[in-house]
């Protein structure tokens, strides 16, 4: 009985996460769990999102 408990937790939790992959893919995020998603313009990579990689830059060459 609790291997059933614990095996439907899991399964609430994988649904939970798919539902709000989909629900952010159809609001037009392209980088999900990216504070500037909507901004970002898809320039994610798989070491994290470009977004604030312009910003950085700027204050490296003001510096």
């Amino acid at each position: 009985m609790e291997n059933i408990i614990v095996i439907l937790i899991l399964c609430i939790i994988v649904l939970c996460i798919i539902w709000y992959i989909i629900r952010s893919k159809k609001r037009g995020n392209m980088c999900i769990g990216c504070p500037c998603a909507k901004e970002c313009g898809g320039k994610c990579s798989s070491s994290g999102c470009g977004c604030g990689s312009q910003d950085k830059d700027k204050d490296d060459i003001q510096k």
